[in-house]
């Protein structure tokens, strides 16, 4: 059992990372004493590790980080010590704690992922067969691959597929092979990924100390140290900050866009998630931004093939002092950007608040987005984690604001209570109410006159349904048939000439088409709206999607036309 001793250390080790400035002497003395300690438990094990991590991302000092990078290499023979005491180690493939070396992961990861890890990684992955229950599917998909297994699954009703499989790979790992049989269709990369995702198959990735949480950083010229308390949430003016001066920016090269990306995917894959910017990131248009106090954020859009139709897209991945810390996706449409925010549970009681506010201010800058919009999933709806941080309460205390009203009047009502008792807390109750809806900030001084609240009803999901129902009105509901209607009709209105676009280009007017045909009075915009429109058709097909933007943000009459397709429910 962990000694009391231990246990007290590492509760006073835990209350010392949040007094910056104040304790360094004893914050060095604690993790000397911390160091010599065994943890018999994992989650006194896990509260270490997570300690120690975020003490590298905001070290204080040069000795501290030094310690600290000392311990954490230590790790994976803690782990296995505690494997070989059989001690239960679920505690540890938590989501939120997973990725310590010495442990894995097992996860359902879809073909694009599950092929990168067999590039990068193929003697550390192994197929879970315990979560496999696709044994049908399965054997009609490896009849390809596998020559008269037809004279077993055409008539037995328990065909032993991982017989068949084994004899056929050889000495290869089962999931090498399997992914290189995928590889060998003639079947295009999207068909590939169906095929294999229908299987369902749970791979379990036993990563190295490089892969995992406890290693994983990047090299950084200049550290910065905390040797002063942390920025707080009260400290931070969203309004002032999205107007400071730009933040400096440079493009990398592809290489190192290509190690960007391996991490990104890593520090995802070892917290069971993916990224759609991660997974297909392009790695010749990374993006690296020095944010200050030793952050430092690398933003990826993704090649045209892997594209929304109507939005752009945009990722980061986000470190300190070079430890990722956080990721963020954008989706832009205009001026508006729906952005989502995650920073990793280790380091939720760093500099949060200033940290996001620099990352809107970055795309602002960037892609000149100056409406922030909040899902409901991060402030609480269907995510108790949200409820239980007040995640509602960090955003409207930023500046944002419900857009349904009744959620503004209860908020407004549950300011009020908490003004007048400053020990009242909100219920979760309450909390639940309020993530019901999306939250907005709108940049004051930044939209047109007379706009205030245009995009509080609207979802991009409305345009989709309305072109659906003229799709059934028009069209009898034939998918076919209004994409090549809608594109004949853009053609003649803008007078496009398409001879010589890319595939990429044409796939933007086919997808845009279908909105910009259903907009009344289009063959009466003016000249320079035509020509605009087009310009912004073969922007969405261009390698950078922020031109796409910036041009979008010019063309008042589309946006009016995409705001009213999205505001209201039952048009088109």
């Amino acid at each position: 059992m962990t000694s009391q001793k231990c246990i007290r250390l590492l509760a006073n080790l835990e209350e010392l990372k949040r007094r910056f400035g104040l304790a360094p002497g004893q914050l060095a003395q604690k993790l000397r004493a911390l160091s010599r300690c065994r943890f018999d438990d994992a989650d006194s094990l896990i509260r270490f590790h997570e300690t120690l991590l975020f003490l590298r991302a905001y070290a204080p000092n040069a000795l501290v980080l030094n310690q600290v990078e000392t311990i954490l290499k230590t790790f994976g023979q803690r782990v296995s010590q505690l494997r070989d005491a059989d001690v239960d180690l679920a505690p540890l493939d938590d989501v939120e704690v997973s990725g310590i070396a010495g442990t894995s992961v097992t996860s359902n990861f879809s073909y694009a992922i599950t092929r990168w890890l067999v590039h990068r990684y193929p003697g550390q992955l192994s197929i879970d067969w315990d979560w496999f229950d696709e044994e049908e599917r399965f054997g009609t998909t490896v009849r390809r691959f596998l020559p008269l297994l037809e004279e077993d699954a055409m008539v037995e009703a328990h065909v032993p597929y991982r017989a068949w499989l084994r004899a056929a790979k050889g000495r290869t790992n089962e999931l090498v092979w399997l992914i290189e049989r995928f590889e060998s269709l003639e079947l295009s990369d999207p068909a590939k990924a169906e095929l294999y995702d229908s299987l369902k198959i749970h791979v379990t990735w036993k990563f190295g100390l490089r892969a995992s949480r406890t290693a994983m950083k990047r090299p950084v010229r200049k550290l910065f140290f905390h040797d002063k308390p942390l920025i707080q949430r009260r400290d931070v003016s969203l309004t002032s900050g999205l107007s400071s001066r730009p933040i400096p920016v440079q493009r990398i090269s592809r290489s190192e866009g290509e190690r960007v990306l391996d991490m990104a995917r890593e520090t995802s894959a070892v917290r069971y998630r993916e990224l759609h910017g991660f997974t297909y990131g392009d790695p010749s248009r990374v993006l690296k931004a020095d944010l200050g106090r030793g952050t430092e954020v690398f933003v990826m859009g993704v090649p045209p093939q892997q594209r929304l139709p109507l939005r752009a897209y945009h990722a980061a991945l986000i470190f300190k002092n070079g430890v990722p810390v956080a990721y963020f996706e954008g989706l832009s449409i205009f001026e508006r950007m729906e952005s989502g925010f995650n920073l990793y549970y280790t380091f939720r009681e760093g500099e949060t608040a200033w940290l996001y506010a620099r990352i809107l201010r970055l795309m602002r800058q960037l892609l000149g987005v100056t409406v922030f919009s909040i899902d409901p999933y991060q402030v609480g709806h269907e995510n108790e984690e949200g409820i239980e941080s007040g995640a509602f309460w960090f955003y409207r205390k930023l500046g944002f604001r419900p857009v349904r009203p009744e959620l503004r009047r209860l908020t407004l009502s549950e300011e009020r209570k908490l003004a007048g008792d400053p020990r009242r807390r909100t219920s979760k109750r309450t909390l639940r109410k309020l993530a019901a809806g999306h939250m907005l900030f709108e940049m004051a001084g930044r939209r047109p006159r007379g706009t205030a609240g245009e995009w509080d009803r609207f979802e991009v999901r409305n345009v989709g349904l309305a072109v659906q129902r003229y799709m059934a009105r028009e069209f009898e509901s034939d998918a076919r048939t209004i994409r090549t209607e809608s594109v004949d009709v853009v053609k003649n209105t803008l007078k496009l000439r398409t001879k010589g676009w890319r595939q990429s280009e044409l796939t933007a007017l086919e997808n845009l088409g279908l909105v910009l045909a259903m907009i009344p009075g289009i063959a009466d915009w003016s000249s320079s709206e035509k020509d605009l429109a087009a310009g912004i058709i073969r922007a969405k097909g261009s390698r950078d999607e922020a031109l796409y933007l910036r041009l979008m943000q010019k063309h008042a009459s589309l946006r009016a036309s995409f705001i009213r397709f999205g505001s209201t429910k039952g048009l088109g």
